[in-house]
């Protein structure tokens, strides 16, 4: 499966690169549901509209600033907090040694390390490469095809898929991938119905090495984006924004790949089957599974992730 991947964050590339649209009301109902909670989402596709250009970009730039205002405040009161706590805790520990005040301490200095590198995060105007990073649970920008044209969306990146409710995503939490020997059977809703792209520079794995958990990194080589593709579902939720997600697909992985001990590889397909396959005929998949066998085959470099 795909653990995480470095994406093309920036929804004007994909503007520039497919003649794409922006889907301003999904990116604006994206920070106003979450209203200062804690969104998972890289801090390039936030960087994407620090510059705005239109009246459309202005308003989610203003929606990202007032929601990463309130994030700010729940930081600092997170740090404010901790800091008593820390202090409370080694005021125990000058007298007496204890477990308790030993964990509390602990607990203390890892929660206001954790809230003072998301608040430097939110004041920081330089990109690092893990800003464009993503995880399952994480949003990206995905683009699908909508009343005939290109349009850039931003998705979850774990399908919740067609039928469910938000108890049995919970209970089946894998389905940032979709495997493509189940296409037809637990994806049938969505194969050859609702095709996307999401574009990646790189990928992440979980290997395990002589009994070790270790994360590699994958590079194409020759270096290229990526057109990996997705599968997307729209989930009507009364009361609240409708829930966009996605799930990249996934098939047995080139040699190089199995050789580091991981069973699984995204699908990065061609840039001449895009039109096909962001306009899949359900009726008939034999070409959709044409499209995902014909794909782009570059060799994967590896290496230990920083």
């Amino acid at each position: 499966m795909c653990y995480s991947a470095q994406i093309e964050a920036d929804y004007r590339k994909y503007v520039k690169m497919f003649g794409a649209a922006m889907s301003l009301r999904e990116f604006a109902e994206l920070y106003w549901e979450h209203g200062g909670r804690e969104l998972k989402a890289p801090m390039a596709m936030e960087a994407a509209f620090s510059d705005p250009q239109t009246d459309d970009e202005h308003r989610i730039q203003a929606l990202i600033a007032e929601n990463n205002a309130l994030r700010a405040t729940k930081f600092e009161q997170e740090l404010f907090k901790q800091r008593a706590r820390l202090a409370d805790a080694e005021r125990i520990l000058e007298t007496k040694t204890t477990k308790a005040a030993t964990e509390s301490r602990r607990i203390a200095l890892d929660k206001i390390d954790a809230a003072a590198r998301r608040l430097a995060d939110l004041k920081r105007t330089t990109l690092k490469d893990a800003d464009s990073q993503i995880y399952p649970g994480w949003y990206a920008p995905v683009m699908i095809v909508q009343d005939g044209r290109r349009v850039v969306v931003p998705m979850r990146y774990r399908c919740r898929l067609p039928g469910w409710t938000e108890q049995m995503e919970r209970e089946k939490p894998g389905t940032f991938n979709a495997r493509r020997d189940n296409l037809r059977r637990v994806w049938g809703k969505l194969f050859g119905h609702n095709h996307g792209i999401m574009v990646v520079n790189r990928f992440y794995e979980n290997v395990d090495q002589n009994g070790k958990n270790v994360v590699l990194q994958f590079d194409p080589q020759p270096a290229q984006p990526m057109l990996v593709a997705c599968l997307w579902s729209r989930t009507t939720i009364p009361g609240e924004p409708d829930l966009w997600s996605f799930a990249a697909i996934t098939d047995e992985p080139p040699p190089e790949v199995a050789a580091t001990g991981h069973d699984r590889c995204i699908i990065p397909i061609k840039p001449e089957h895009l039109d096909a396959w962001l306009n899949p005929n359900p009726s008939d998949l034999a070409a959709q599974y044409a499209i995902l066998d014909d794909r782009e085959r570059p060799y994967f470099e590896h290496r230990l992730a920083a």
